[in-house]
C-alpha cells in the first residue's frame, strides 16, 4: 500500500511495535537501547556542520532590498507572536507537566545532573555564549557558541561578498549544506528501527506511562495551539476593528487543507488567494508578508519546540534555571525565524534542542513517534497565523479592504507561480 511507504507511517508503526514489545519484554528490552542510541548519534553528528552552514548562509546571503514600513511591521508582529507562543508553551508545560511521569530506573548522565544543579548568573551565562576556541565548541557540540560564531562569520562574509562580488565561499557552503542534508535523509531511513528500539527500551523501563505521557504531550500542544489561536484572533479584531465572527468562514478552506496535508507549502497558494479575495488584504502586502511568513512565521513550531524543551527536561527530572528557559525560548524563536534553519524534520530539531541545552535524550523517540499528530497542530497555527500577520500589517498601512472582508465587494488575486517559492516550500515543510 502507498501509505505504508510514507516515512511518518513507518515511524508510527515502529513506535507502536516498540511500545508493545517493551510491555511484553519488560526490562530485557533495555538490550535494544544501543540501536536507538546509534540512531540519535547519527543525527547528532550532522548537526554542527548543518547548523553552521545554515546560519552562515542565512546571514551571508541577506540583502538590504525591500526595507520599509511593511518589512519592519511584518517582522515586529512575527517576533511578537513568536515570543507569545514561547511563553504560552512554557506556562502550559509548568501547569500540565507533560514530561513528568517517566521515571527512569537507569541513571541520567552524571554530567547532565551536575549541570542542572549549577546556578549561574546572567553575566556568566552570556560569557559562555562566546567560545575562546570555536573548534573546541564544535567538537563538544556547544551549539550556542557555534551559532554566535556562525552569525559573526556570516555577517563578515556578507560584507565581503558585497564589497568584492565574490560568492565562491557562499556557493561552497550551499554545497556543504546540500551534502549534509543527503546524510540526514540517509539516516532518516533508519528512523522506524531507531524509534522502535528507543520506545521498546523506554517502555520496558517505565511501562504504560509511555502512553499516558505521549497523550499529555499532545494535549499540551493542542491546548497551546487553541489558546494562541484565540489570542491572535482577539489581537486582530482589536487592531483592525473587523468582526471576528467572519474569520472562521474566511479561514475554513485553508484550515482544512493545512490539517489534512500538514504542509504549509501545499496550503500556501490557497492562503495567498483567500487573504486577498476573502480577507481583503492588498496583493502587495499579501505577497510579501505571506511569503516571508511561509518560513519565518511558524508560531505552531515555536510553541511545539518550547514544549519539547520542557518535556525533555521534565522526563529527565532536570530543573531548568531562568537562563536555560530564556535560552530555550530564544532557540525556539530563532528556529522559527529561519536564523537557525535545521532541515531534516522534527527528529533533527528535537536532537538539536537537547544538545544545545544539555537535556537527556531518553524520551526523544517518544516525541518522534507522535510527531505526525503535533504536525497537524503546528501547521494549523502556522498557516492561519500568517493570515493574521498579513491583516495586521495591511491595517497599519491602510491596505485592507473592509468591504471585501464583509463580503460586499469581490476582488481577484494575481496568478500564483509555484516555481517562485520552491526553496521556501521546502523550509516551510520542515517547520511543519
Amino acid at each position: 500500500m502507498k501509505i505504508l511507504r510514507h516515512m511518518a507511517t513507518q515511524i508510527l508503526i515502529g513506535a507502536v511495535l516498540g511500545i508493545l514489545f517493551g510491555l511484553i519484554a519488560g526490562e530485557w528490552a533495555a538490550n535494544l537501547k544501543f540501536i536507538g542510541d546509534i540512531f540519535i548519534r547519527l543525527i547528532q553528528m550532522s548537526i554542527v556542520p548543518l547548523v553552521m552552514a545554515s546560519v552562515i548562509l542565512a546571514t551571508g546571503s541577506m540583502t538590504g532590498s525591500g526595507m520599509g514600513r511593511i518589512v519592519a511591521r511584518t517582522f515586529a508582529w512575527m517576533l511578537g507572536f513568536s515570543a507569545v507562543a514561547a511563553v504560552v508553551a512554557w506556562v502550559l508545560s509548568i501547569l500540565i507537566k507533560p514530561g513528568v511521569g517517566l521515571t527512569f530506573t537507569g541513571e541520567v548522565d552524571a554530567s547532565l545532573e551536575e549541570q542542572a544543579g549549577e546556578t549561574m548568573g546572567w553575566q556568566a551565562t552570556l560569557v559562555e555564549f562566546v567560545s575562546t576556541n570555536v573548534f573546541d565548541a564544535m567538537a563538544s557540540a556547544a551549539m550556542v557558541p557555534v551559532i554566535v560564531f556562525s552569525l559573526l562569520f556570516g555577517a563578515a562574509l556578507n560584507h565581503y561578498v558585497g564589497a568584492t562580488g565574490n560568492r565562491l565561499l557562499l556557493e561552497i557552503l550551499e554545497q556543504v549544506q546540500a551534502v549534509v542534508l543527503i546524510v540526514i535523509r540517509i539516516v532518516m531511513f533508519t528512523a522506524p528501527i531507531g524509534v522502535f528500539a528507543l520506545l521498546a527500551s523506554l517502555t520496558g523501563d517505565v511501562g504504560f506511562a509511555v502512553v499516558t505521557t505521549a497523550l499529555k504531550y499532545l494535549g499540551t500542544t493542542l491546548v497551546g495551539v487553541l489558546i494562541l489561536f484565540v489570542l491572535f484572533v482577539i489581537v486582530v479584531a482589536v487592531r483592525t476593528g473587523l468582526s471576528p465572527t467572519r474569520l472562521p468562514g474566511h479561514l475554513a478552506e485553508q484550515t482544512v487543507i493545512a490539517v489534512t496535508t500538514t504542509s504549509s507549502a501545499v496550503t500556501f497558494p490557497t492562503v495567498l488567494k483567500n487573504t486577498v479575495e476573502k480577507v481583503g488584504v492588498s496583493q502587495r502586502v499579501a505577497n510579501f508578508t505571506l511569503s516571508v511568513g511561509l518560513t519565518m512565521g511558524s508560531y505552531g513550531a515555536v510553541l511545539n519546540y518550547m514544549i519539547v524543551v520542557m518535556f525533555l527536561a521534565q522526563s529527565g527530572d532536570m530543573a531548568l534555571g531562568p537562563g536555560d528557559i530564556i535560552l530555550g525560548m530564544g532557540l525556539a524563536i530563532l528556529l522559527n525565524m529561519g536564523t537557525i534553519t535545521v532541515p531534516g524534520g522534527f527528529p533533527v530539531v528535537a536532537t538539536f534542542l537537547a544538545t544545545a541545552l544539555g537535556l537527556p535524550f531518553q524520551a526523544v523517540g517518544l516525541l518522534i513517534a507522535v510527531d505526525w499528530f503535533t504536525g497537524i497542530f503546528r501547521t494549523f497555527l502556522n498557516v492561519n497565523g500568517d493570515t493574521f500577520v498579513a491583516m495586521l500589517v495591511a491595517k497599519s498601512t491602510d491596505e485592507i479592504d473592509s468591504d471585501v472582508y464583509n463580503g460586499d465587494k469581490t476582488v481577484q488575486a494575481a496568478e500564483f507561480r509555484a516555481a517562485d517559492f520552491g526553496d521556501d516550500f521546502k523550509k516551510a515543510d520542515e517547520l511543519d
